[in-house]
């Protein structure tokens, strides 16, 4: 498809979205929203048909946006984050989106209903969301068996967690939940993602200590793979914080880092002046805009911390080609989002790789992994 066609085509949708879709969706329950928006997903999954029809009206490609990393080859570098798709309803439809990859879960080793409703909020002023909800999803077993057998057009990444209840908020239970939901999803994906960072589960975030880390990627390497194996990390780590975890992944066969997840410190001055929508809940954690720059300072810090020596996907706060060029220059390889899809709509993950192309001209790149880590090379 040519490019004044794409462009028309998006542009269509855009306005689609912002001025029909939007405001009927953004009256609704946001939760809702979401378990409809997945179904409609499955159906168009489910078909070669649809999945086709849904590439023609959303994807698209260029050369200079492929990397081989790690072995797995991706399309472009904009992944859909866990916590989307949590009980993979939807992994086939991901390409025809315009993602170069996608995440399932966070899945963990039993079942879980999650916190209480309501458990999402939208930030409509401060374009973020509030998100609590605690890990729901059908457990390991449910999914894997659903999965087997299946092939995917892009990188699938396992998101694992261990199972949000008062059991594993003991320090080996926890480790022995996450083992569980490792070992039955070794077969699935292309990837793995331990998520260390949920703010929403019983017993807080003990695996981000680097000594309770390190039990547990000990007990994980028990499980022999041969995927990379990436850690989801925090906003609210401070630097020494962070290089802890580091050193720990140092003595591990840690890939990368996923940088970040929800903050949920709501004592940082730094997000909340940029959270003004009012009644915020107290409970939760905030994604999209408020956490953008968040994010992308834990990405810097860790490029210049570690250089080349781990991968880094960007996630928070990706609105624009622009946003996600900043977290490329920052030093990550690959994006993640999902906040901004919500806002601005399905056409955004091609404008986003249209606009990443247009950047990469500019600065005389040849392809996107030229622009990894970037504002670093030039200081």
């Amino acid at each position: 498809m040519k490019e004044s066609s794409i462009n028309l085509r998006n542009a269509l949708f855009g306005g689609f979205y912002k001025f029909l879709c939007k405001p009927i969706f953004f009256a609704m329950d946001p939760e809702k929203v979401h378990d409809r928006m997945l179904v409609v997903g499955q159906m168009l999954e489910s078909n070669p048909v649809t999945r086709g029809l849904t590439k023609v009206f959303f994807g698209y490609s260029n050369k200079m946006l492929e990397q081989n990393i790690k072995g797995i080859k991706f399309r472009n570098p904009i992944g859909l984050a866990a916590g989307f798709d949590k009980n993979a309803q939807m992994p086939r439809l991901y390409e025809a989106c315009g993602f170069g990859h996608g995440e399932i879960g966070s899945i963990t080793g039993e079942p879980c209903e999650g916190n209480p409703k309501p458990r999402l909020w939208r930030l409509k002023k401060s374009q973020g969301l509030v998100v609590y909800y605690g890990l729901k999803n059908k457990g390991a077993e449910v999914i894997a068996k659903k999965l087997e057998g299946k092939e995917f057009s892009v990188p699938v990444g396992v998101s694992i967690a261990k199972t949000n209840c008062k059991v594993t908020a003991d320090k080996q239970a926890g480790i022995d939940d996450y083992v569980k939901a490792h070992r039955t999803m070794i077969d699935t994906g292309d990837y793995a993602t331990i998520n260390i960072s949920c703010p929403n589960a019983h017993g807080g975030e003990p695996f981000s200590k680097p000594e309770d880390l390190d039990a547990l990627l000990t007990a994980i390497e028990e499980v022999p793979t041969e995927k990379p194996i990436f850690i989801k990390l925090a906003p609210d780590h401070t630097h020494d914080e962070i290089d802890s975890i580091i050193e720990v992944a140092d003595r591990h066969k840690i890939a990368g880092f996923v940088c970040t997840n929800l903050t949920k410190d709501r004592g940082n001055e730094s997000i909340m002046k940029k959270v003004v929508d009012s009644d915020v809940p107290d409970k939760g954690g905030i994604s999209g805009m408020p956490v953008r720059d968040l994010s992308t300072e834990v990405v810097s810090h860790i490029y210049k911390k570690a250089g080349e020596k781990y991968v880094i996907m960007g996630c928070g706060g990706v609105f624009s080609a622009k946003d996600a060029y900043e977290k490329i220059k920052a030093g990550a390889s690959l994006i993640q989002m999902i906040t901004g899809m919500i806002f601005v709509g399905p056409q955004l993950m091609s404008d986003i790789n249209r606009g990443l192309v247009k950047l990469l001209k500019q600065d005389g790149l040849a392809n996107i992994s030229d622009a990894v880590g970037l504002n670093h090379k030039k200081s």
